[in-house]
């Protein structure tokens, strides 16, 4: 975040000196960086931004599995601190992707249904930023509705087979294992959302077939991931077979209320500051409107993040994050893209972001769940439906 842009949106706590502090910390790190060339801020650089050194570098700071406990081979921080820090990776356009799902979403889960044996084996290797995760859940022509998926795993000798695919899975072509949902029950009409469970499988297991989806503007970081027959032992069974759409929906609530969901596009509003002149910014409606949304969102995603840490149901919170979130993240791809047609000439590394970020913009409201599901989701948890 550049020094003008810190100053108009407020920090995490300015009553938390303790959180204060840590952000100071992780700002030099980045500054740190940044001078030596460690990376180039980008957008979207939690989903693609893969840089397996820095994700390495911010584990030696004691950044990755901040929640972990110290018995586990983590620093048993709370996630206020994991947000400090996460938010400001992000506001920075650092590239954070090889361990994002993993630390986001991945260590909660396996503290909250890991079994002992899973924890151990997992949790300290995230937190040495030496293993990563991906997520299947989503299928082909399944769209935001898990409860319809055809993924089966079947009973076999001393654990299940499991076929069908997944798809959109981010990273599966450099991570160690994802968490795949499927089914172990037949579908029941009446309960739709019966018969699901979730298993640990490894991306070198026998008849797992990872391909990749490349996106309009060359970049790779979607695949399609086949599973043909996949063996996975009883004890890589994840949490209890029966509970999988209660475990992914408090999952989910990870995934969906995080920082990411609304500072993707952030550093373009940082280097609008640092091309603009003084007067213009004054003046500047869209930008004031935008810094605004940001610094809402930031106190309601704090608020989200206290709410999981004091073990509270937040899936609805977290889709309002999510919906408006990604919402902002679209429209100031908008802003600097209008910004740059009005510009004769700019800056090439600012050009590039912006082109990036309008690549990017059509997913920004698409992965994690579709806000027109999401509004579904707020809407019955607040008693309108």
């Amino acid at each position: 975040m550049t020094p003008t842009l810190r100053r108009l949106v407020p920090p995490a706590s300015s009553s938390n000196p303790a959180a204060d502090a840590l952000r100071g910390q992780v700002r030099a790190f980045l500054a740190e960086q940044l001078a030596v060339g460690a990376f180039t801020p980008s957008v979207d650089a939690w989903l693609s931004g893969w840089d397996e050194t820095f994700t390495r570098s911010l584990a030696r700071q004691g950044w990755l599995g901040m929640t972990v406990p110290e018995h586990y081979g983590g620093h048993g921080r709370s996630f206020h601190d994991r947000f400090v820090v996460t938010e400001e990776l992000l506001a920075a356009g650092a590239p954070v992707a090889a361990h994002w799902i993993a630390d986001r979403q991945i260590v909660p889960s396996l503290l909250k249904y890991g079994t002992e044996e899973q924890k151990h084996e997992y949790l300290p290797r995230i937190v040495r930023g030496e293993c990563f995760f991906g997520i299947g859940m989503s299928e082909p022509d399944s769209g935001s509705d898990l409860a319809s998926v055809r993924t089966r795993a079947v009973r076999a000798d001393g654990g299940w087979a499991i076929t069908g695919t997944k798809v959109w899975t981010s990273g599966a072509h450099r991570a160690h294992a994802f968490i795949v949902l499927a089914r172990t029950a037949p579908v029941d009409s009446a309960h739709r959302h019966a018969g699901l469970s979730q298993f640990i499988v490894d991306f070198a297991a026998e008849g797992v077939d990872v391909r990749p989806i490349i996106s309009m503007n060359g970049g790779h970081h979607f695949n399609e991931v086949i599973l043909d027959g996949v063996f996975v032992p009883d004890s890589r069974v994840f949490g209890e077979i029966g509970q999988g759409w209660s475990q992914v929906t408090s999952e989910l609530s990870f995934e969906r209320s995080g920082p990411e969901r609304f500072l993707s596009t952030f550093p373009l509003l940082g280097f609008a500051l640092e091309q603009a002149a003084p007067q213009d910014v004054s003046c500047d409606v869209e930008m004031g409107r935008l810094v605004a949304r940001i610094a809402g969102l930031h106190h309601t995603s704090m608020a989200v993040a206290d709410a999981l840490q004091r073990g509270e149901a937040a899936d609805v919170s977290a889709a309002v994050v999510k919906v408006l979130g990604t919402t902002v993240e679209g429209d100031i791809a908008d802003y600097a893209d209008l910004r740059t047609r009005d510009e004769s000439r700019v800056d090439s590394s600012w050009a590039d972001l912006v082109s990036h970020a309008v690549d990017q913009r059509p997913g920004f409201t698409l992965r994690g769940g579709t806000n027109e599901v999401l509004r579904g989701v707020i809407a019955r948890g607040l008693g309108l439906r």
